[in-house]
């Protein structure tokens, strides 16, 4: 540092004045910013698509080939977070009817209570081009209730589902429970692994699907998805799953054009972009 740098630095500090960094750059240029950039600011939005081989809906298939999007945001400045959000599926291979649902949703995340974290929501389930003689068109909603603990070395999950009737189901209720597992591979990877079984009390209608009883256990499934974070905002996941019906469970006497409900070895990718 020459003299009169020296001087000016000393006599600056001395009476408190402020003067430019002199080691930021060229004189008569403003210091340069080193402040990270935060590129994976979470604004509350989220965009998801996906396929899957077959699309099943509690314990249903419904359609084969299948694909999805999926666009929500959640508000976070609210009394508790509230997510709305729109899904749509379509139905790409044979098999039965052509099929496609559209499904506008509302999710309320209420907290943790006594260790237990609750979800309360409402689904309206819509169905643009969809036409078949067993479930006949237009649309009904559902309310659900979530809730779910983890105990540490496993995850706990219960939803009870009221469905107001329509399409294919009738007022009634439909539980289900499950049990999940994570095993961290990698820091940007994870295999979870679940399993779970449906009860259905009422909620499919007897009537239109032509079953001897519509309250009894429905199903059971297990399924393993790969979670991939393939950077802050952009994740991959592949899964694969085993849907399953008894002689006797509910799913098991449904039939709605695609063969048994039972033994079905499904899979699909998704991916997912918040913002």
């Amino acid at each position: 540092m020459n003299k009169a740098t020296l001087m000016a630095s000393i006599g600056a500090m001395a009476f408190g004045v402020t003067t430019p960094d002199l080691f930021a750059g060229d004189w008569g240029k403003a210091p340069v910013d080193k402040t990270p950039i935060e590129e994976c600011v979470d604004l509350g939005g989220e965009i998801s698509v996906g396929y899957e081989t077959d699309y099943v809906f509690y314990g249903v298939r419904f359609a084969r080939d299948s694909v999805w999007t999926d666009v929500n945001y959640t508000f976070d400045n609210l009394a508790v977070p509230v997510t709305v959000g729109a899904w749509y599926l379509n139905g790409i291979n044979g098999g039965g009817p052509g099929y496609d649902e559209l499904d506008l949703y509302i999710d309320f995340t209420l907290g943790t209570f006594a260790g237990f974290d609750f979800n309360l929501g409402y689904y309206h389930y819509t169905f643009p081009e969809f036409r078949s003689n067993v479930t006949p068109s237009g649309g009904y909603g559902e309310a659900y209730l979530d809730i779910s603990r983890s105990l540490g070395f496993i995850d706990l999950a219960y939803s009870a589902i009221q469905s107001f009737g329509g399409r294919g189901t009738a007022a009634g209720w439909f539980h289900e429970f499950g049990v999940e597992k994570s095993f961290v591979l990698c820091d940007s990877s994870s295999l979870v692994i679940g399993a779970g079984v449906g009860y259905s009390d009422g909620y499919y209608d007897s009537a239109t699907f032509g079953l001897a009883s519509d309250s009894g256990w429905n199903h059971y499934y297990v399924k393993a998805s790969l979670p991939i974070e393939l950077n802050c905002r952009t994740t991959l996941t592949p899964y694969i799953g085993y849907n399953g019906a008894t002689s006797g469970m509910i799913a098991d006497g449904i039939n709605v054009g695609l063969g048994p409900q039972s033994d079905i070895l499904h899979g699909g990718v998704s991916l997912t972009v918040s913002f």
